[in-house]
């Protein structure tokens, strides 16, 4: 048995373009790289985003996300502790600047947190190895063009994801 066929495989399905979304899968596929595995992350949909050029198109939303802690990244201690999505509800999250300001803070946080920016998340799973495809049903019905697009992609169908993909260890994301 050949070390290709022997190796284990991850495959991450990507279906949301936000930009938590596309950190979690990044994270995800760059530890599994690291450790050896071998990464397919399929990006379906709004997914695709996370393959642009350029991604300072990719927000994060508050609004219908219940799960998320909101701190402000500035202010007094006792201000930053505040949970603001519990204080707070839901309704002022569609209030306009609330996703830039949202955005602002995840990317504050991260960047705190001395976590890669997420274009260097990106090239570091290229780097791993990660192969990304895009899905070709995605341009069509989404209006992408294989120009908004980073060039270390492959484009292909469901059903070629599905040929190809490892029996186990599918995540849907």
């Amino acid at each position: 048995m050949d070390s290709e066929t022997s190796q284990e495989q991850v495959s991450i399905i990507l279906t949301k373009g936000s930009l938590d979304w596309v950190y979690a899968t990044l994270i995800l596929a760059s530890t599994a790289a690291a450790m050896g595995k071998k990464v397919d992350v399929f990006c379906s949909f709004y997914g695709v985003k996370g393959l642009y050029r350029n991604t300072s198109s990719l927000k994060v939303s508050p609004l219908a996300n219940p799960a998320m802690i909101l701190r402000l990244p500035v202010g007094p201690g006792w201000l930053k502790k505040i949970d603001w999505n519990k204080v707070l509800p839901q309704v002022i999250w569609i209030i306009p600047g609330m996703t830039a300001l949202v955005t602002f803070a995840f990317k504050l946080q991260m960047k705190r947190q001395n976590q890669l920016p997420i274009d260097e998340l990106r090239t570091l799973c290229l780097d791993l190895g990660v192969k990304f495809t895009a899905c070709s049903m995605a341009f069509d019905l989404l209006g992408i063009s294989e120009s908004d697009l980073i060039d270390e992609i492959e484009i292909a169908g469901a059903a070629t994801y599905f040929a190809e993909s490892p029996p186990s260890q599918s995540l849907f994301i």
